[in-house]
């Protein structure tokens, strides 16, 4: 049976004082605890490792309510779902993003693009058909030929959720 390695935490790099000497005004009052001594030429470490805690996965909090989703994030979804559908990605890499029923339809899809080198997508074109909705479509380029992909977003409460893609095969 072998034992899982827990990844031992790195020092943190701690802030350290200025290295110039306050002005009169900025002196501590004799009620406030003086600051450490300031050590110069040294890398202010903290010996206490912080505790790594596996990272979170977040939903997609885009904006204020109303507001379209950045474009820079867009197009990283867009990416992250073309890597699935050439089969570089595993779905459950993106399942945070999408809907129950987009999430079955890409498992099901499997493997639709085929490219030798990974696949690398272009500028997204954004439209708002109505409050709530964006759709979107990218180029995405697969060596000597490229294909397009559809995205629909739609916002559910305090985040945009994937409800539909297409692409060509």
């Amino acid at each position: 049976m072998s034992r899982t390695s827990r990844p031992v935490p790195l020092p943190r790099i701690a802030p350290s004082l200025s290295a110039e000497p306050p002005y009169d005004d900025e002196r501590p009052s004799a009620d406030i605890p003086a600051a450490p001594p300031y050590v110069q030429g040294t890398l202010a470490l903290a010996w206490e490792p912080e505790v790594a805690e596996p990272p979170a996965r977040e939903p997609l909090v885009w904006g204020p309510p109303g507001a379209i989703p950045d474009e820079r994030r867009l197009r990283a979804l867009s990416q992250a779902i073309a890597e699935v559908l050439s089969g570089r990605r595993p779905p459950s890499s993106v399942s945070a993003q999408l809907a129950e029923r987009t999430r079955a339809e890409l498992v099901r899809s499997g493997k639709i693009i085929n490219c030798t080198r990974p696949p690398l997508v272009g500028t997204p074109h954004i439209s708002q058909p109505k409050d709530g909705v964006v759709e979107m479509c990218v180029l995405v380029h697969c060596g000597d030929r490229s294909r397009v992909l559809a995205l629909r977003l739609e916002r559910r409460g305090v985040q945009w959720l994937c409800t539909d893609f297409e692409t060509t095969p």
